[in-house]
């Protein structure tokens, strides 16, 4: 009896190149855009919960309304540039961590398949030389 198989997927090799070829468009246009902090720049500058995204939104509506609040030390067309470039990213990161998550849910499925199909061959093969089958 077969082992039960979870999963069944191939790639075609124009499929994968097509796949590179895409990553490899999207590398480019993000280079010189994005950054690569280091785990103690994560923790120093955090992520904005949504309640903060709210303060975001509104501290920005009051700009907007009231120009003539906004103190001198704050580049206003440099937070609004900010502002735009954080929303162009935001649901692009939602797709691609959702991709991501496929993908890795995917490869656990593949790999469980191959170590549960790999122990049943080594307990067979220790079956067989128990059974001194020649070769085992």
């Amino acid at each position: 009896m077969a082992l039960e198989n979870l999963i069944s997927i191939e790639f075609t090799q124009e499929e994968l190149t097509n796949l590179d070829a895409h990553l490899d468009g999207i590398q480019q246009i993000l280079a010189g855009k994005t950054v690569n902090l280091t785990p103690e720049q994560r923790q120093q500058y955090g992520r904005i919960a949504n309640q903060n995204k709210l303060i975001v939104d509104k501290a920005k509506s009051h700009m907007e309304q009231h120009p003539n609040w906004v103190p001198s030390f704050i580049d206003k067309a440099e937070f609004d540039k900010d502002y735009v470039a954080r929303m162009q990213i935001e649901g692009r990161v939602q797709m691609l961590e959702n991709l991501t998550q496929q993908l890795l849910d995917t490869k656990t499925l593949l790999d469980h398949d191959n170590y549960t199909n790999t122990l049943s061959f080594y307990r067979t093969m220790r079956y067989l030389a128990g059974e001194n089958e020649a070769g085992a």
